[in-house]
């Protein structure tokens, strides 16, 4: 017995030792160029359930793409910069509040696309009304068609839309068609689609593919959140809508009666071979081919209700990351007003701090948010942000059910607004690959401010009273979900 009892101790012994190694090898990975909190966070885990937290950070614990993708987008920016050097179009912003500037300049360094002067933008808030945009678009199509959506489903509301690329096909346009990989395996019809994608002769390629396979592997929830679409080098739209059904086509959104509403911009102006500058970049990481980046001069007017644009591209292909950096300086210099809509609210330190010190400075400080969610985990951790926000004079208007806001844009003082395909979360900022456009002009954020006084009327106000008042058992699961976020 004394030898069994000495040999359990002895691999006690070395079990201690082995753990103890495994958290000091993973203390030291996981903190390198990590954020503390996202570093605790994955420390305790291997700490508390040693194999399946080493387990979980070895799929998912890098949040950068491989250096070969990141080698291609540095390659992109090189040629993006030749491009932009010394343009008449880059705007320098004589009318711009003064803190503009510094934002523009951050902008650039960032992702490489200047501010461009003499574009027009309209708002699309219509989902089927913005497919008929597009469409329009598609049959007015010369030379090439550029699709890049995070979710391209052909079902009965997006047909028409796949038929137009259909006819632009038969007309000798060039279709090249980028969607997510893994997103589209979660949604009915993907055989459909690419068969039909195959069948009219159009180039699809999926980004960020996970199929190892065939040696393409990556973080599996590194995905490519972009919405882009470009025709001719002439017409650009980007926001936050995906080819698909409003409901988008689940059996338990259609249970609900859940129907998505989006905001896009169409733009036209120098501001669209910004816009096809992101396309290029991922077109080149999917397929190896660079397309021609559009050096072909663009008038430009000087008509005071044209906007400035500067395209930001985002995402674990940079090595910072651009979306939050911009979106926090962004609220740290807003003087009067600052108004959010994301979908998906759940910041890190610096936004929930930009935030709060704004509403402290005794600015108007806003959040449109969904009053239900299709994300439990995502919607839980978003409502444990309520409290601190509310307590901080923020205001909180929940849009009504079944309604789900997917919206992605907010708008600081009178001038100046971003919109895009990001959310206000870590995901958005640190895991998906995004693209945002920062706009300067009175008469558009006029436009966004008139939305938003619409998504007022279709909210409900949360009051802090009623907050606290809510069940024990959802202040508990809130918190909990909180706790996941921080695994990034």
């Amino acid at each position: 017995m004394r030898g069994f009892f000495q040999d359990v101790e002895t691999y006690a012994l070395l079990l201690l030792a082995a753990h103890i190694l495994l958290v000091t090898v993973a203390a030291v990975l996981v903190s390198m160029n990590r954020r503390p909190s996202s570093a605790i966070a994955w420390v305790l885990a291997i700490i508390f359930i040693p194999i399946l937290g080493a387990v979980a950070y070895f799929f998912v614990g890098y949040s950068k793409l491989p250096k070969a993708r990141r080698d291609k987008q540095r390659e992109v920016n090189d040629l993006v910069l030749a491009r932009t050097e010394g343009s008449p179009l880059v705007s320098r912003g004589l009318d711009w509040p003064e803190w503009l500037s510094s934002a523009v300049v951050l902008n650039s360094n960032l992702g490489a696309l200047p501010m461009v002067a003499g574009n027009s933008a309209t708002l699309l808030g219509d989902y089927n009304g913005t497919f008929d945009a597009m469409i329009a678009e598609i049959d007015s199509a010369t030379s090439y068609v550029h699709v890049e959506f995070y979710i391209l489903v052909l079902d009965a509301t997006t047909a028409p839309y796949f038929q137009a690329l259909a006819r632009a096909r038969r007309r000798g346009v060039e279709v090249r068609v980028l969607s997510d990989h893994l997103a589209g395996l979660k949604f009915p019809g993907r055989k459909e689609t690419l068969d039909f994608l195959q069948e009219i002769g159009a180039e699809y390629r999926p980004m960020l593919p996970v199929r190892p396979w065939r040696g393409e592997w990556q973080r599996p929830d590194l995905r490519n959140h972009r919405k882009i679409f470009v025709v001719d080098g002439r017409v650009g739209f980007t926001g936050s809508q995906n080819v698909i059904d409003a409901s988008y086509d689940t059996k338990a959104n259609l249970k609900r009666g859940l129907q998505w509403h989006e905001l896009m911009m169409r733009v036209e102006g120098p501001v669209v071979r910004e816009l096809d500058a992101v396309f290029a970049t991922d077109w080149y990481s999917e397929t190896d081919v660079i397309l021609p980046l559009d050096t072909s001069p663009v008038a430009v007017s000087h008509n005071s209700a044209l906007i400035d644009a500067q395209v930001l591209p985002s995402g674990p292909s940079f090595d910072n990351d651009n979306n939050l950096k911009l979106y926090a300086t962004l609220i740290h210099k807003a003087e009067r007003r600052v108004s959010i809509t994301s979908p998906y609210f759940v910041p890190d330190e610096s936004i929930l701090m930009a935030i709060v010190t704004a509403a402290a400075r005794g600015l108007s400080v806003e959040l449109f948010v969904s009053e239900v969610g299709d994300q439990s985990m995502v919607y839980h951790a978003q409502r444990s942000y309520y409290e601190a926000l509310l307590r901080a004079g923020v205001r909180i208007y929940l849009y009504r059910s079944p309604k789900v806001l997917h919206s992605k844009h907010f708008t600081i003082d009178e001038e100046v607004a971003v919109i895009g395909s990001s959310n206000m979360d870590v995901r958005s900022f640190s895991l998906n690959m995004e693209v945002s456009v920062l706009v300067h002009g009175r008469a558009f954020v006029d436009a966004i401010r008139g939305i938003e006084d619409g998504y007022r009327l279709e909210s409900r106000e949360l009051q802090l009273e009623d907050w606290n008042r809510r069940p024990v058992a959802q202040k508990v699961f809130d918190n909990l979900a909180r706790l996941t976020a921080a695994l990034q």
